[in-house]
């Protein structure tokens, strides 16, 4: 125990846990160049030729500046988290944390949202042309609509369906329609579902983190994942939803590889269920495969892919039985893709201003911490190959494989622009970063993330 304090105390020496301060700032200033480049840039490739097909570049959004009845609610909400979250997150039960996080996201998420109003900024999030709920009265006969599913989804095709219901295979649909049925139609209850259900991540993300690393990091984690800049998308959009299934999924493939759950079999199982799920809600999500084999890598356990291979087929297999060909379908999204803006955006703009969409979204802190991590980056690679990790080489090595998910993204040119909103099931595994910046500096830290979100949501009218 002494030789592993002894080690984690040098690492954070290497690291600049003391000394790299400036090179924060630094790497913080050059996200902040980064955005201004990508805004510059793309306005004048907008101006010009009008082929990025986003009014105010890189982001999905126009200029706007209002306030709304959030606005009080969102200041006081940060400045809550600000003065009051690294101490409580330090000091309260590990139990009573987890759902303290939740509800901190919760408030946090909904203030935001609120300043749009509740019509624009959650009653009629889902309810627009492009959007899911649009398709729900073609679920009535839901055999006939799985069967028949692909054969809507391109341009041109009987029936095409809305830009969001073709985007993805058919369980992303599938979660307004059963939510219809239950009696929960409309966009009221699909925009509060996607909030509190992306809001969950949170503690999904607490706990692979405690698992996997230690307690004391996913603590000094917890405030950076509830004041993050990526909730001005997670109220509300369904890939909120589908970012807390993935996380879910990698959370209890942490807790089956540690063994630190009463019957890790059944969490092997249950994270492939979820896994295989994920695939079904968005065919971009097949990454997270990556950070889940980063789990299996850094607890050096293969006991429960067995059990979670077994979860991972009952999806599909269902989707399978009822008539959906999740290949033949995403063969006819790339179809799709490039039928529509997909086609038009320009790859070469897009490859590197998807980045500065990252940057908005997760913010500066995540920035300064992803500067940290690349510099531990080394010795973790070399310690994992030793099998000598401590906590903070595996929060360095975790969130690092979930940064290589998100550029795979990126290079696949299948996620030009928006990416703000598609790619937070990773950004949310970038945050976590934010715990090797120094104590002292974290409610400096916490309030850069504050303002980026409040400055968006303020200035900007975001279309998802």
């Amino acid at each position: 125990m002494k030789t592993e304090a002894r080690t984690e105390h040098l690492t954070m020496n290497e690291t600049g846990h003391r000394t790299g301060r400036r090179a924060d700032l630094i790497a913080a200033a050059a996200g902040v160049l980064l955005v201004t480049a990508a805004v510059l840039v793309g306005r004048s490739i907008q101006d010009a030729e009008g082929t990025l097909h986003v009014h105010w570049p890189p982001l999905l959004a126009s200029w706007h500046p209002h306030t709304g009845p959030g606005t009080p609610a969102a200041v006081a909400v940060a400045a809550a988290v600000v003065a009051y979250g690294p101490p409580l997150a330090d000091r309260i039960r590990w139990r009573a944390l987890l759902p303290a996080a939740w509800a901190a996201s919760l408030a946090w998420v909904f203030s935001l949202a609120l300043i749009d109003g509740w019509g624009r900024g959650i009653a009629g999030r889902l309810t627009n042309k492009h959007e899911y709920l649009q398709a729900v009265d073609r679920f009535k006969d839901m055999g006939a609509a799985l069967r028949g599913f692909d054969d809507h989804i391109l341009i041109g095709s009987p029936d095409n369906w809305p830009t969001h219901v073709a985007g993805h295979p058919p369980g992303a649909t599938l979660i307004f329609v059963l939510l219809d049925r239950i009696g929960l139609g409309g966009g009221s209850w699909a925009g509060s579902w996607c909030i509190v259900v992306g809001a969950s991540a949170v503690p999904a993300v607490l706990i692979a983190l405690r698992v996997l690393t230690d307690e004391r990091l996913a603590r000094r984690a917890a405030p950076f994942l509830v004041l993050a800049p990526v909730a001005v998308w997670i109220g509300a959009s369904a890939d909120a939803c589908f970012a807390a299934v993935a996380a879910w999924s990698v959370a209890f493939l942490a807790l089956a590889a540690t063994r630190r759950v009463r019957l890790p079999m059944a969490a092997a199982f249950a994270s492939g269920l979820l896994f295989g799920l994920t695939c079904y809600l968005s065919y971009g999500l097949t990454l997270i495969a990556i950070p889940l084999l980063a789990v299996l890598a850094l607890t050096r356990s293969a006991r429960p892919v067995p059990l979670f291979l077994a979860g991972a087929l009952v999806v599909p297999g269902l989707f399978t039985l009822a008539g959906y060909d999740w290949w033949e379908g995403y063969r006819l999204l790339v179809e799709r893709y490039y039928q529509g803006v997909g086609g038009i955006r320009p790859y070469s703009y897009w490859v590197w201003a998807n980045l500065a969409c990252t940057t908005i979204a997760a913010g500066l802190a995540t920035v300064a911490g992803l500067r940290r991590a690349a510099v531990g980056a080394p010795g973790a690679v070399r310690a994992l190959r030793a099998g000598t990790t401590h906590a903070s080489q595996r929060l360095i090595l975790l969130t690092l494989m979930a940064l290589l998910a998100l550029l795979a993204a990126d290079l696949s040119g299948m996620s030009k622009a928006e990416t703000e909103r598609i790619w937070q099931p990773f950004i949310l595994w970038l945050l976590p970063t934010a715990a090797l910046l120094p104590t002292g500096a974290r409610r400096g830290w916490l309030t850069a993330q504050a303002v980026v979100a409040l400055l968006v949501n303020h200035l900007l009218l975001t279309e998802w």
